[in-house]
């Protein structure tokens, strides 16, 4: 919801008009906090970092941008996220299509006509073909099938579609907040996801919904002193009712008995990103959208000259739209955004990360002294990835200043401090065989994990985000660094 996601609300002093804000509301608050903090006088936009150089000597970064910049800098904090390089899917003859593509990241108004919020007029009379019905398909296709000629959706694996419940924000609700509201709605937010009790649900929605669920279930059988197993067995029922709930949802609402079957998910709820939206199923009682299973064959067969083939049929387009996601691998973190880095003794990090990323509490790693990751990997997951960037701003903001009241120039985490870490995060956890049973995706690496921290979902603090910023906070209160060569 807004209330948590959009972060700042307080120090800006701004209301979001709904409890889901869209992206133009979102783009609008991002500039507004640009502005509030003066941020735009200190940003170099539409500007690329290629290289970044350790200079031992003079304890610097030297930096080097696509526009022939160079700049040296005592920290430098790298936040390109991991989910930053499209992906398209390897169909055969993907190239040999003469119709017009775009992928959703690099959607193609001048061919589509309006804006994110839809209208999207200048496909009446046109044959679309929309690739992908994750969370991304979800958003888009009930705007394409509002004013497509004829939309094909060809559906992989379906997607859990809960509702969003939608709803304008109360004035009168907003005026009666206590200062320090928001941190701690998100603190309640984050609380319920891993388990730990709380007296209220304010956020009260799908994805605080399936978490409550569990807690109830163990509740009701009288005794919280259960075994893990029990609790396994405890978790697969709630699984199976919140999933049949879902599912009766489709038959409720899907006029088309067959259609609705193919729109109903067959995984458990943490298999694949869970989905909120009020106007994605209704898109399929339009005369002029047509689901196609491509199931059978594991996805598309292959894209021709005029079109899409599934199942042996051809369909003819005159677009075809890629909602496919993007590249997620941890070992290429830093050169998806086409930075290479090079720390001390010319060590490049993408060879020291050829087999995965090896940090020190999620920001360090041994050899590049100063260089800090904000991120989601081995750090502490939360689901609201603005909650986690804030809470690791903070960190990271606040061992700056006591490094340079102490007088410290340059930190690094010792190899033992490293490899202790990579131990702790890197551990099967919870979901490991919990993602093993599920279906190909970013969360299981595309189901073809060849080890227990493979994918998405692994490779994180074991105890939660909550106790992870916790932890943080302990080791800042010590002033030892312990696990940190400094200089």
């Amino acid at each position: 919801e807004s209330y948590i996601y959009l972060p700042l609300l307080e120090e800006t002093g701004y209301m979001p008009s709904q409890k889901y804000a869209f992206q133009p509301e979102i783009l609008e608050h991002a500039q507004r906090i640009g502005k509030h903090y003066d941020l735009y006088s200190r940003t170099y936009f539409q500007t690329q970092i290629r290289e970044q150089r350790w200079d031992d000597e003079a304890g610097q970064w030297v930096l080097t941008t696509n526009r022939g910049d160079v700049f040296r800098a005592r920290r430098v904090v790298v936040s390109s996220g991991s989910l930053n390089r499209p992906k398209l899917p390897g169909i055969p003859g993907l190239k040999s299509f003469k119709g017009h593509t775009f992928h959703t990241s690099r959607w193609d108004y001048k061919y589509t006509g309006g804006s994110p919020l839809g209208g999207l007029d200048k496909l009446a009379g046109k044959r679309v073909g929309i690739i992908g019905t994750g969370a991304t398909g979800i958003q888009c296709i009930p705007h394409l099938g509002n004013t497509a000629g004829h939309l094909y959706v060809f559906q992989r694996t379906p997607s859990s579609i809960d509702e969003r419940r939608q709803k304008a924000t109360d004035p009168n609700w907003w005026k009666s907040l206590q200062k320090g509201w928001q941190a701690d709605r998100n603190d309640n937010f984050t609380k319920l996801l891993v388990g730990v009790p709380v007296d209220e649900d304010l956020v009260n929605d799908g994805w605080t919904e399936i978490f409550k669920s569990l807690g109830e279930l163990q509740d009701s059988t009288g005794n919280r002193d259960i075994s893990d197993e029990e609790l396994k067995l405890l978790g697969e029922v709630v699984d199976y009712q919140h999933d049949e709930r879902i599912r009766a949802r489709v038959d409720s609402v899907v006029k088309d008995k067959t259609t609705a079957e193919v729109l109903k998910h067959y995984y458990r709820p943490w298999c694949k990103r869970p989905c909120f939206n009020d106007d994605y199923l209704p898109t399929f009682n339009k005369p002029n959208v047509a689901l196609v299973d491509a199931s059978g064959h594991g996805g598309v067969e292959r894209v021709t000259e005029k079109g899409v083939v599934v199942n042996g049929v051809e369909y003819e387009l005159d677009c075809i739209i890629f909602a496919t996601g993007f590249e997620v691998s941890r070992a290429t973190y830093t050169h998806q955004a086409e930075l290479e880095i090079f720390g001390r003794n010319g060590m490049k990090l993408g060879d020291y990360w050829k087999d995965g990323m090896r940090t020190y509490q999620g920001f360090m790693a041994h050899g590049f002294p100063n260089c800090y990751h904000m991120g989601f990997t081995q750090t502490g997951y939360t689901p609201n990835f603005t909650y986690m960037l804030d809470n690791q701003a903070k960190h990271l903001a606040k061992l700056f200043v006591d490094l340079k009241k102490n007088g410290k120039t340059a930190i690094e985490p010792t190899l033992e401090a490293e490899n202790a870490w990579l131990k702790l995060v890197m551990a099967p956890n919870a979901m490991t065989e919990y993602l093993k049973a599920c279906t190909p995706g970013y969360y299981n690496a595309e189901g073809e994990s060849k080890k227990d921290n493979d994918g998405f979902l692994q490779g994180h603090y074991p105890e939660g985000g909550l106790k992870f910023y916790q932890m943080l906070a302990e080791w800042r209160a010590k002033g030892d660094y312990a696990g940190l060569s400094v200089r």
